[in-house]
């Protein structure tokens, strides 16, 4: 039977039996009301009329009053005639009654009178009881049919009760467990309701799609299996190492690459826990360290690269760590699954910056021979040892000795620039003076200076400590941004150079007035070869690269801030001495 059709039924029959209940209380209490109402209709009504004729008689029936009382209840009780004999005793009252009007004082009249009341009397109680009975007994037959009724209503909606839902829900249930088995690619899961309505067809739908899910699985199963091999020889014949991890951090792959580089085989690693890999194998440690960092909300070092020792010499590779993220068939939210770790092998790209540093350090080195000899021919030229110069003379050794110290210059900051690239800047930290510093590059950038008419105002905060610093490489950088303080100043403008305390730190600025930097250019003043576009200074944008590098090599720190229009000011900060010592500790 069709679920629909069990429905309609139950609740129809539900339905019929509240009606049929219900109108059998109202037959059987209409029959208890029509019995009662008899008794209280006719009977009582009876009673009452030979009442007061009774008490008509009792109060003299010769006074007027009781006479009309006795005669108005008398015709009252021949309307009312209901029971058998009833009709006669009225009659002989009427009769006795019309004796007694014309013979008041006959004593056996009014005998007869008052023996009809009384027989009237009794026969209206006797009817009463009898009609008593007669309502008593239908009260009791209508308790118990209702009560039958009821009982059998209650059986059958107890019955449905427990049945119906049941009947409607168990198989619900079952096909709900049966689709979670599904969703876990249990595709042998079957359902099984052997019942000619809703549910049989649906569990024969469902079998249907549970046997093509299954050989949909079973056919492509071996052509993911190709598909996987696929993959990993990919992977496996790829010249950077990839290393696969699961959420859990547990080795899903590592390519032949990988396991090249860190020594490891395949058989050790796959599917172990990286940490307990990274215990035992510097490179693994090294190469993991990031996502642990992360963990730990510390800055990755993703993008410095990492040196490791392949092929018989030291290889450069280029560390990325890229998360794999799903979204799960069914779900919105997006479900981390992963990480893998890829190493780009970016040795022959640093051979050839090698190449070009070595190149370019031993071109500034042969400059500086030359360029020192022009210098000192210039010197023997002005010094007039081997003649008189005219002033047109005068005027070319000008522009070829500045000439010359911009060449010197460019060849000293290329210089810089290869130790800085080749990771050879050698430092030599001492205890410094910071007025000693100021005065050495105000003394440098004296001349330049005077030929704009531009005045430094200097500041130097009193009783400062001494900094760890290396003296030279600082009054470089110092030097260097004095120059382009001048370098882009107006003529007739002043230079504020100050330096004091902050943070435990002597910090050095100065400040210009001059056109200042675009905002767009202001995070790039620091990066390497960079020069303002549109500008017309000479230069080889080396200088403010170098000093930072020079500054971050000593532990501080270099910033520039700027009002496009207004100036710039350039600052940077060194430990103190104090400050210095208590690192060391």
């Amino acid at each position: 039977m069709k679920i629909k059709s069990k429905l309609l039924l139950g609740i129809g029959f539900l339905f019929t039996m509240i009606i049929f209940l219900t109108g059998l209380s109202i037959y059987q209490i209409n029959k208890l009301n029509n019995d009662t109402k008899n008794v209280l209709v006719a009977n009582y009504n009876s009673l009452d009329y030979l009442r007061k004729m009774q008490l008509a008689l009792d109060n003299n029936i010769l006074k007027s009053e009781n006479e009309k009382l006795f005669t108005v209840n008398l015709e009252l009780q021949k309307q009312n005639i209901t029971e058998v004999g009833e009709n006669d005793l009225t009659n002989s009252l009427v009769q006795n009654f019309s004796m007694l009007k014309i013979n008041a004082s006959d004593s056996l009249i009014s005998v007869r009178v008052r023996k009809n009341i009384s027989d009237l009397m009794l026969l209206n109680m006797q009817a009463i009881q009898r009609k008593i009975n007669v309502a008593e007994s239908t009260a009791d037959s209508s308790i118990l049919w209702i009560t039958l009724a009821g009982t059998i209503c209650f059986i059958i909606a107890l019955t449905i009760l427990f049945n119906l839902p049941g009947n409607i829900a168990n198989p619900i249930k079952e096909l709900t467990e049966s689709i979670k088995e599904i969703a876990a690619q249990n595709y042998s899961q079957r359902v099984h309701f052997n019942k000619h309505n809703e549910f049989g067809e649906l569990s024969a739908a469902f079998n249907t799609m549970a046997e093509k899910l299954q050989e949909y699985r079973d056919g492509n199963l071996e052509k993911l299996m190709m598909e996987k091999k696929r993959i990993e020889t990919l992977i496996n014949n790829m010249n950077d190492p990839i290393i696969g991890l699961d959420e859990n951090k547990k080795v899903l792959f590592m390519n032949n690459m990988a396991l090249k580089i860190s020594g490891l085989s395949a058989e050790n690693v796959i599917g172990k826990p990286v940490q307990d890999i990274a215990m035992n194998n510097d490179l693994i440690r090294t190469l993991v360290q990031d996502l642990f960092d992360q963990e730990r909300d510390q800055k990755p070092t993703n993008g410095l690269p990492v040196k490791i020792y392949a092929d018989n010499k030291e290889s450069y590779f280029e560390k990325e760590i890229i998360p794999i993220n799903i979204i799960p068939t069914g779900e919105k939210e997006e479900k981390k699954i992963g990480n893998v770790i890829l190493l780009q092998n970016i040795t022959p790209y640093k051979e050839l910056d090698f190449a070009k540093t070595n190149f370019i350090a031993t071109v500034s080195h042969e400059l500086k021979t030359p360029i020192s000899s022009i210098k000192m021919s210039l010197q023997l030229l002005e010094n007039k040892q081997i003649g008189d110069l005219n002033l047109e003379q005068h005027s070319l050794i000008d522009s070829i000795k500045e000439d010359a110290s911009r060449l010197l210059k460019i060849t000293a900051e290329l210089l810089n620039m290869t130790q800085v690239e080749s990771g050879s800047i050698q430092m030599n930290v001492i205890a410094c003076d910071a007025y000693e510093i100021v005065e050495y590059a105000v003394n440098a950038n004296k001349s330049a200076a005077e030929q704009k008419q531009i005045r430094f105002d200097i500041q130097v905060a009193e009783r400062l400590p001494k900094l760890l610093a290396d003296n030279e490489k600082t009054s470089w950088v110092l030097t260097n941004l004095l120059s382009n303080a001048i370098r882009y100043s107006y003529d007739n403008s002043v230079i504020y150079i100050n330096v004091f305390t902050e943070n435990e730190k002597i910090v050095f600025s100065v400040t210009d007035s001059g056109q200042g930097i675009s905002p767009q250019y202001v995070q790039k003043v620091f990066d390497r070869y960079f020069r303002i576009p549109g500008t017309k200074k000479e230069g080889t944008g080396l200088g403010l690269s170098i000093s930072k590098e020079f500054i971050e090599a000593q532990g501080g720190h270099i910033t520039v801030k700027s009002e496009f229009g207004a100036g710039s000011t350039f600052s940077f900060g060194l430990n103190s001495l104090p400050n210095a010592e208590e690192i060391a500790k």
